[in-house]
């Protein structure tokens, strides 16, 4: 299994998305695990769906 470059770190109060290439923290803060949204970072990395999926997550931390 290759090493995924996003994956999701926990923080007090939620989850925020790790870049290992970059090593730094990608995108914004959520109280929900983002699954869908890592899925689709590390796979086919559709802008469109990634935009769609950001504005999912960060509805679902109100």
């Amino acid at each position: 299994m290759s090493k995924r470059r996003y994956v999701a770190r926990g923080v007090p109060g939620g989850y925020r998305v790790w870049d290992n290439r970059r090593r730094g923290y990608w995108g914004d803060f959520y109280e929900l695990c983002p699954d869908d949204l890592l899925t689709e970072l590390n796979g086919p990395a559709d802008q469109g769906r990634i935009v769609e999926l950001m504005r999912k997550y960060k509805k679902a931390k109100r």
